[in-house]
């Protein structure tokens, strides 16, 4: 193990991370491969199988030789190896117990006596079943039947579980298109080993293992046809698959049938149907099955209460989870530990710890008892909102009612006193843990790695991490978990991928919260595209990623303007099944909103209220903004009508954009009813406020109001902050008051405030429009302010050559800051190419003016600085250039 450990140091420091863009092409080893590749990673992470080449034949499988079927590739894919090595110990003792005859019989013909034999002396199913996957290398037309003829035989022993398994892996196989005469072949074969209800029974629950919907829906049909009930339990899964699948039509058809024609819908088919229209969003049916349920004489049980409860949870409608929870108890049916957990959690997340306690303590009405699950929510929750002190006490309470605290709970404790406590507090309790062997070394690892993440000691927790593997002891995944969300979120995104690398050496399966890390840190540093591919190749993995790392994606997909990409991530969660929340539909509004696509938005907002998601006022200020921005003012207004009458206030967010929209649109006045009406709601103007009005007067040339307002601004307390003196020395250069325009820029300076580029450039437009005297001393005045120029700065200058009648200056500077990369963008380009059409068959004048000679000598400048600063650019490291390696044995 040291050994691995210092080798593992060694690579760590080599290897930069990229272990999940595999490529799609197999690397299964045969067992003594496999064998040989575990123990090289146990003591060299980075070596490759082939290093065993020479001494294992590469192609060897000593499996092969119990097939029927020449040397093939296709059973290797279908078992793993885990599979693997419980056949070799099942046909192991089948040797050993004088059973080889067996095993020689099948392999020299697949003969379903033989199969079914030797699946039968395997013991156990999933033994047998694997057993079959490995055998099954031919879906020829005799093989298939074959495989139709084993499944009679395993019913006939009553081993119908096997037999639908069997025909699962057939059907899988085969595809739709073969399976028509699949069906037809079993059913005209069947009546010698089993009933009519056996057969169609075990091919419908084939078909909807298989995911084929439809064709088990024509076997239940076969199944009216012949005078054959379905079972209640085969009926329940079908409506699984429908619900996952979405097809709602063919679940109340179905429904309609059990109801006329049985079976009878029982609790369980109502627990699964409410489950199904739940996790699909629908809520509402959810909530109306429930109430249904007493109607076909089935009480509803705890899990139906506690699947409604977590969806209005999850929703955020925590006073209907709450109804819900009352109308249960009023119903005597007692809460279990899942329903107190899910609501004491909602109102946790929600903040109101007032009403999570009184949840917390009603359960000595039900006589039930809190456990530690309930115990670490509610702590979790007091740590969250800084309230070291009652998670204290909660663990105190703990102690005297001797509830046995576990890792998750002292986890919260360090990490609430390293966030939000005293450090030696945490380092207290670990201490305590320690000596009083309250927990395994395990559990201790994980909260100590997670208490030097919290305190920001990354380094440190990784050397801890590591002198842990060295003397023996094995982490969990906690802890590498804990270390690659700190990396990731520290924007180290290169060493969480190396962490990731040695987690996998030591065999340690990925979770939803490793790879919602590794893609929040690609995401956050802007690297999408990695991130989108390191997204596909987890989904084609079968690795859990959860709504949080889509919702961030998604985000900076957005603020990446990739709408398109942003799109089809959208549609990638709902296809992998995963509810976007409030959060998610909250980016995702806003995303649109921002870039123009207001119906889309629109539809989606649709959805959510559908869904029965409950909008904030981020989700209402969003379109608001969306509509403002884009001159749709009449539809934000009505929105914010609809925004009160649904009990929510609008903020000073919203308040700004209505008056900015108002102030777009020229309605001075209609802004500044909206300004006074402010007080009566209870907000006070901002900077923005203020900035939003001011700009609105500028661009209406109303100077002497923008004074006023910037005066009232100053008696409210306000403080005019640069966007401010901006605003107001564009609007005196805009209506040629230069004089005016200086002073407020003294004002500026006066302030104590730096002047920025904008600054420049918009004092610079004015001084160029001019009267020459005036504006070469104003141009003094900025050379000794440190004026710095950028691209604006000379497609600006170019403007005027080209407004005031000189193109040929237009396209002689315009070439010379071509050959500078960072000095010219699009417009450069366009005003070359207008000055390019002016010239075109006019006389150019030999003359030159002093206004030519003034706004060369402001290119000059301009072009010189471009000269002399030149920015670096910035390198990154590629972060998934070795995860081909890590699933190719590097």
């Amino acid at each position: 193990m040291s050994a691995t450990v210092r080798r593992s140091r060694i690579n760590i420091k080599v290897c930069h991370s990229s272990h999940f863009l595999s490529s799609s092409t197999s690397h299964t080893l045969n067992t003594s491969q496999t064998l040989y590749k575990s123990l090289d990673c146990h003591t060299n992470c980075s070596s490759s199988p082939d290093h065993y080449s020479a001494i294992i034949p590469r192609k060897f499988d000593f499996l092969q030789q119990f097939s029927p079927f020449p040397s093939s590739s296709s059973s290797t894919l279908s078992i793993n190896s885990n599979e693997r090595r419980k056949i070799v110990v099942g046909l192991s003792k089948m040797i050993k117990q004088s059973q080889g005859h067996v095993l020689k019989a099948f392999s020299q013909n697949f003969r379903p006596c033989f199969l079914v034999k030797t699946m039968k002396l395997l013991e156990r199913r999933e033994i047998a079943f694997a057993f079959f996957k490995f055998a099954f290398q031919d879906d020829s037309e005799s093989v298939i039947r074959s495989c139709c003829v084993a499944a009679h035989l395993l019913a006939a022993e009553e081993l119908r579980m096997l037999a639908q398994d069997v025909l699962w892996c057939v059907i899988d196989r085969i595809g739709v298109s073969r399976s028509g005469d699949l069906v037809e072949f079993m059913w005209r074969e069947h009546h010698g080993y089993e009933t009519d209800f056996s057969v169609l029974d075990s091919l419908m629950r084939a078909f909807v293992n298989a995911g084929m919907g439809l064709q088990a829906l024509e076997i239940v049909g076969r199944m009216r046809e012949v005078g054959v009930r379905p079972s209640a339990s085969g009926v329940a899964i079908l409506f699984k698959l429908l619900l996952r699948v979405g097809d709602h039509g063919s679940v109340w058809k179905l429904f309609k049938d059990m109801i006329r024609r049985g079976p009878r819908p029982c609790e369980y088919t109502f627990t699964v149907m409410i489950l199904g229209f739940c996790r699909r969003g629908c809520l509402n049916i959810g909530e109306s099955l429930l109430h249904l349920m007493p109607k076909f004489h089935c009480e509803p049980n705890v899990t139906a209460y506690n699947i409604v409860i977590n969806a209005c949870c999850i929703r955020g409608r925590t006073s209907d989870a709450l109804a819900w929870y009352n109308l249960m108890i009023e119903r005597g049916c007692n809460p279990s530990s899942v329903t107190y957990n899910t609501v004491i959690h909602a109102f946790c997340k929600e903040g109101n710890m007032v009403k999570a306690r009184e949840i917390f303590d009603g359960h000595k009405e039900t006589g039930f008892f809190p456990n530690t699950i309930m115990y670490n929510t509610l702590m979790n929750g007091y740590v969250k909102m800084r309230e070291i002190g009652e998670a204290n006490m909660l663990y105190e309470e703990m102690s005297k009612n001797a509830i046995p605290p576990d890792g998750i709970t002292f986890n919260i404790l360090v990490s609430g006193h390293c966030k939000y406590g005293r450090e030696e507090d945490g380092d207290k309790l670990l201490k305590d843990i320690s000596v009083l062997g309250l927990l395994p070394n395990q559990s201790l690892c994980d909260i100590s790695v997670s208490g030097l993440c919290w305190k920001g000691k990354l380094d440190a927790a990784m050397e801890f991490l590591m002198d842990m593997l060295e003397k023996g002891l094995s982490p969990s995944i906690i802890a590498f978990n804990s270390v690659i969300a700190a990396y990731s979120q520290a924007g180290l995104e290169d060493k969480a991928f190396e962490v990731y690398k040695l987690m996998e050496c030591f065999g340690l399966t990925p979770s939803s919260s490793t790879c919602s890390s590794l893609l929040m840190g690609l995401s956050i540093k802007g690297r999408l595209q990695e991130a989108m591919k390191l997204m596909d190749q987890m989904i084609r993995k079968g690795f859990t990623v959860n709504s949080v790392a889509f919702t961030v994606l998604l985000d900076k997909l957005f603020k990446k303007g990739n709408v398109v990409g942003a799109q089809r991530l959208w549609r990638e969660m709902e296809r992998q099944g995963i509810f976007p929340d409030v959060v998610a539909f909250s980016a995702f509004i806003d995303g649109l909103s921002k870039h123009g696509q207001l119906e889309e938005a629109c539809n989606v907002f649709s959805e959510m209220l559908k869904k029965g998601l409950v909008p904030n006022n981020f989700v209402y200020n969003s379109l608001i903004c969306g509509f403002c921005n884009f001159g749709r003012l009449n539809e934000a207004l009505e929105l914010e009508k609809v925004m009160r009458n649904r009990g929510l206030l609008p903020d000073i967010f919203t308040t700004n954009m209505i008056i900015g929209g108002l102030c777009k649109q020229g309605r001075m006045q209609s802004a500044i009813d909206v300004f006074i009406n402010m007080h009566q709601m209870g907000l006070s103007p901002d900077i923005v406020t203020y900035n939003t009005l001011i700009d609105g007067y500028c661009k209406a040339f109303d100077m002497v109001k923008a004074d006023n307002l910037m005066n009232r601004m100053y008696d409210s307390g306000s403080n005019p902050d640069l966007i401010t003196y901006n605003i107001c020395i564009h609007g005196y250069c805009t209506s040629r008051r230069m004089s005016q325009a200086v002073l407020m820029l003294d004002r500026l300076v006066s302030a104590g405030i730096v002047p920025n580029t904008v600054t420049y450039n918009t004092l610079l437009n004015g001084i160029c429009s001019d009267i020459l005297d005036r504006a070469m001393i104003l141009t003094a005045r900025l050379l000794k302010m440190a004026f710095v120029p950028n691209v604006v700065t000379s497609n600006l200058l170019l403007s005027h050559f080209y407004k005031q009648g000189m193109p040929e200056r237009t396209l002689k500077w315009g070439d010379k800051l071509i050959e500078i990369p960072h000095a010219f963008d699009e417009i450069t380009c366009k005003l070359r190419e207008k000055a390019h059409h002016m010239l075109e068959g006019a006389v150019v004048s030999g003359v030159t003016s002093p206004k030519s000679l003034f706004l060369d000598f402001l290119m000059y400048i301009t072009y010189d600085y471009f000269c002399r600063y030149k920015p670096h650019g910035e390198t990154t490291k590629h972060p998934l250039k070795l995860i081909d390696r890590s699933y190719s044995g590097s």
